[in-house]
């Protein structure tokens, strides 16, 4: 069985070659993910939907963790993720991630992270 650290980091690794099936298929069927300065996402189709929406203008995300650490079912991490754009731009966006993990399968995943790196990504 896939420790919860095991579990997010596999998760983070999947954005660099993204699938959205894939990646959603981390997160039980009534997961939550929230972008903290956006609306949450429920649930695992809505979870795969966001997913595409988000990775139209690129053509991966790349984690990188600078530490984790986990306690149960709770894993945290201070990562970079740099959103590489089709238009060749690289956008790195400093983050912190809390993920709750239950029967191998991340239920609850919120980022926090500034708004304005997100912005300028996408050229608003």
């Amino acid at each position: 069985m896939t420790s919860p650290d095991e579990l997010v980091r596999a998760m983070c690794q999947a954005w660099a070659d993204p699938d959205p099936a894939e990646i959603a298929g981390f997160f039980a069927e009534d997961a939550v993910y929230h972008n903290i300065p956006m609306e949450p996402v429920l649930g695992r189709a809505a979870i795969a939907d966001f997913v595409t929406g988000l990775l139209g203008p690129f053509t991966a995300i790349d984690f990188d963790i600078h530490l984790q650490v986990s306690n149960g079912a709770t894993v945290m991490n201070e990562r970079t993720d740099t959103l590489r754009g089709k238009d060749g731009r690289d956008t790195p966006l400093p983050v912190v991630g809390v993920f709750e993990v239950h029967d191998g399968l991340i239920t609850a995943w919120r980022d926090y992270f500034d708004m304005a790196a997100i912005t300028r990504a996408f050229g608003s």
